[in-house]
């Protein structure tokens, strides 16, 4: 991992913290959603996999001659330029698992370790974190509007960039889309991959039935004929004409409720009830749900530029706070008080709420309930909410892998949560505006309490 990428003032907070002989104080930083958008009741956690990968940070000799140079650092003592030579890693992360609904104010990650090294990571676990998280909660919302049917992922032409689109379909499976249209994501994540053909395919043949005859002598069984070039109707009689094998059709514009009731009418007809029909073309999960209720005849969804950008919710407002910070053996809490953007200070492990997110402790310190880290950490308490990370920069038990996505929990896909199963999920959801709030008072009854 690049150490320059980052802002520069962490950089600059670390050469002060060297400066003021600070660097191996221990600090907690809670990472958590400051405010859920008017639209949103919940979020669904993801990125973590991508957390995990920040303690292989390094400094190449290159970089370090660019930052040293900045004037920023023209008094910066030399002994924190041989830190960031060896720099590496060495805390602790707890976080929820990936899927997990979570709750403005409600910790998604927590990092433990000494200052410097937890101040340095504040940049990249905001940025993916709150990138996957944003997309994870639309994707569950979208699947949620579905009552069932598939909903692909195919979004990456409308992504930030292509980078961005590999990240947003994995982000997209954790938060219950059936798959993703990319195939490095594919490749790199296990997400399975799907795929029709474009308008260009029919456009670059002399008649639109010898495109739809060469795409099933190709395709065979997983033949999807893209019908809405022309004149839809009279494409899904081609298709029926054409007969089997054939997996389905896919309709792209017009009226979409109407169309898709014609179209099954006539592939059943035609003894293809079995042929599924697709829609895409700027779907969300307002207009999915607007579809299905109005009768539209649709066996699964793709959606592409409102689930990785998420329009109605451009961003998910993630912060990373000093919860607390221990120093010659003293630790402090810490809070910001600035209005409108108050944190609440000191470790939030014995929340009854919060013990109850996880079933496992996997982050060096005493499993509550078939945890599988032995001893016990710095602080000298459990979590109940780590499920995956690493203890003093090696991971004990096993965490989201950035080079597989198959196996991440995904409560909408699978109907299940880490705690709970479906009906949870749509409680927990319906109520999140409720809960949220609640979750905030037991800690700050709790923090009375301590004043006291």
């Amino acid at each position: 991992m690049n150490a320059l990428l980052t802002d520069l003032y962490e950089l600059t907070m670390g050469a002060g913290y060297v400066l003021a002989g600070k660097q191996h104080d221990i600090a907690t930083f809670d990472l958590t959603v400051r405010k859920l958008a008017p639209s949103r009741g919940y979020a669904v956690a993801a990125g973590l996999a991508q957390a995990v990968e920040h303690r292989r940070i390094s400094v190449r000799s290159g970089r370090m001659k660019y930052s040293r140079h900045r004037p920023q650092f023209q008094h910066a003592p030399e002994s924190y330029f041989e830190l960031l030579r060896d720099f590496r890693f060495r805390g602790d992360l707890f976080a929820v698992p990936e899927g997990t609904l979570v709750f403005a104010g409600e910790p998604i990650l927590t990092v433990r370790a000494p200052l410097l090294e937890a101040q340095l990571a504040e940049t990249y676990l905001l940025s993916t974190i709150g990138y996957q998280t944003m997309v994870a909660t639309k994707a569950s919302r979208m699947v949620r509007a579905a009552q069932g049917r598939a909903v692909v992922e195919f979004g990456t032409r409308r992504a930030y960039s292509p980078e961005a689109g590999v990240i947003a379909a994995r982000a997209a499976y954790v938060g219950g889309c059936a798959g993703t249209s990319n195939t490095l994501a594919g490749m790199r994540y296990g997400i399975p991959v799907y795929g029709t053909a474009a308008h260009s395919w029919v456009q670059s043949f002399e008649s639109e039935l010898e495109s739809f005859r060469v795409l099933q002598q190709l395709l065979q069984e997983g033949t999807i004929y893209l019908i809405d070039t022309y004149d839809t109707v009279e494409a899904a009689r081609m298709v029926a004409s054409l007969g089997k094998p054939a997996f389905g059709v896919r309709l792209d514009s017009g009226d979409l409720v109407t169309l898709s009731q014609r179209v099954r009418q006539l592939l059943d007809a035609a003894g293809l009830p079995e042929c599924k029909i697709m829609t895409t073309g700027n779907l969300n999960e307002y207009r999915i749900a607007s579809m299905l209720a109005d009768g539209a005849q649709v066996d699964s969804f793709g959606v592409g530029t409102d689930l990785v950008i998420s329009p109605d919710a451009p961003g998910m407002s993630v912060v990373y706070k000093l919860a607390e910070i221990q120093s010659n053996g003293r630790k402090r809490f810490t809070a910001k008080l600035s209005e409108d953007k108050e944190t609440l200070p000191g470790g939030k492990d014995d929340l009854p709420l919060r013990r109850s997110r996880c079933d496992r402790v996997l982050m060096g310190v005493p499993a509550r309930r078939g945890g599988c880290a032995d001893g016990a950490g710095d602080s000298g308490r459990g979590t109940g909410a780590s499920a995956a990370g690493d203890r003093q920069g090696t991971r004990l038990c096993p965490a989201p892998d950035s080079a597989t996505a198959g196996g991440l929990p995904s409560f909408a896909r699978t109907g299940e949560l880490s705690g709970g199963a479906e009906r949870r999920t749509a409680r927990l959801a319906a109520q999140g505006e409720r809960i949220a709030p609640g979750w905030l008072n037991m800690q700050r009854t709790k923090q009375k309490k301590k004043k006291k």
